[in-house]
């Protein structure tokens, strides 16, 4: 595979070169605070973590293993019983969960996720706020897990921002697709490839992924399906949907099972995919950290209703498609996240539409600008989080 180019190229979606990245082996030596390599992934020992993370010689060098797991290394890595009820009160936030998805369904509102089929799955949207709002000493406890904050730092350093979704896979659940995550695999294939090679290898360091078990996860209850090493590939996103390396995933993915308490951290960049869950009677209940490096954000407050609609008559000028592009992106909010997928749910797609395709969709029907205006409020109305 080729990093010439600044853009993927043909050369980038070699699959025999992929199989060839992705049959290697995890040396144990270079993982020397693991228990164990199992499957090619590291596993640590939770109730080691407390000592390590006081002494601070052994928490940097812990934190960096880790970080040299996730970015070069397999990719992801396991911590057994990281939480537990005593300090972290992990039942007590299970029931609570388990309260959120009953109350969901007594009103109607099945959710599900963007990569399974429809009644697969039940999500929890925000459990990070949720627990917070049920019950604060449950979140605190929770959250001075250190297992949960050395993976969080080892990858994205301090001042990370953690977001939660609780994903209870139900009997029957099948397999999700194999698939890479936030941030560029949220888009489609030909968005995706608009952005240039450095931005596919960069989506990896801005965000992390975590679950935590709330269920003990026997094999036929479907753990994440994981695909060691292959966060390297340049082409990943667009090459995870491709059939060709689908059957690699197949081929070489390995399924850790888990018990109530441990977490596994992985990168975003690695394939992966909730396995199916062939029991008859078993809910495997996870929550799902999607955890953002503090530095994605603009310098500045910026209020993109005011541009966007400043430059809204202008627009409606502009015959010229390019520059009105030029335009739209200078003005308007591009990316659809974050929102409330609550009441902004990504209904045509894996991501609910942006303030920018409302001001697309407005130009091309011609809206008057009130019109543009109460969308944009309506927008906004749908992307705020919980009252506290």
């Amino acid at each position: 595979m080729t990093d010439r180019s600044p853009w993927l190229v043909d050369a980038d979606y070699d699959v025999d070169a992929f199989r060839q990245l992705v049959a290697r082996t995890t040396d144990p030596s270079q993982v020397p605070n693991s228990m164990i390599v199992e499957r090619n992934l590291p596993i640590y020992d939770g109730a080691s973590l407390p000592e390590i993370n006081r002494d601070p010689a052994r928490r940097r060098a812990l934190l960096g293993e880790f970080a040299w797991v996730i970015g070069r290394g397999p990719g992801a890595l396991a911590i057994k019983g990281g939480l537990n009820q005593e300090d972290n009160r992990i039942d007590d936030a299970t029931e609570i969960f388990q309260t959120i998805i009953a109350e969901q369904h007594a009103a109607g509102r099945a959710v599900g996720d963007h990569f399974a089929k429809p009644g697969s799955n039940d999500r929890v949207w925000n459990s990070h706020e949720k627990l917070a709002a049920a019950d604060p000493g449950v979140f605190v406890a929770y959250y001075s897990a250190d297992a949960i904050a050395l993976g969080c730092e080892a990858w994205l350093g301090p001042h990370y921002q953690i977001t939660g979704q609780v994903n209870r896979v139900n009997p029957g659940g099948t397999a999700q697709s194999p698939h890479r995550d936030y941030h560029v695999g949220f888009y489609e294939p030909d968005q995706m490839d608009r952005f240039p090679r450095h931005v596919h290898l960069m989506s990896q360091g801005l965000t992390l992924q975590g679950a935590v078990a709330h269920t003990d996860m026997p094999l036929e209850s479907g753990p994440t399906m994981l695909l060691p090493f292959s966060q390297r590939c340049h082409a990943g996103f667009i090459a995870a949907l491709r059939p060709e390396f689908q059957e690699v995933f197949h081929e070489f993915k390995v399924q850790l099972p888990l018990i109530k308490g441990d977490v596994v951290f992985f990168n975003a960049a690695l394939m992966h995919g909730a396995g199916a869950n062939t029991t008859a009677d078993f809910q495997r209940i996870n929550n799902l950290l999607q955890v953002s490096s503090a530095f994605g954000r603009t310098m500045e407050t910026l209020n993109t209703d005011l541009t966007t609609l400043a430059a809204y008559p202008h627009l409606l000028k502009i015959d010229d498609e390019r520059r009105r592009e030029n335009v739209i992106a200078a003005a308007c909010e591009g990316y659809a996240f974050p929102t409330n997928l609550d009441e902004d749910p990504p209904v045509r797609g894996l991501a609910p539409p942006s303030q920018a395709d409302t001001v697309r969709t407005a130009v091309g029907e011609r809206w008057p600008i009130e019109r543009l205006h109460k969308e944009l409020e309506a927008h906004k109305t749908r992307r705020r989080g919980l009252e506290g």
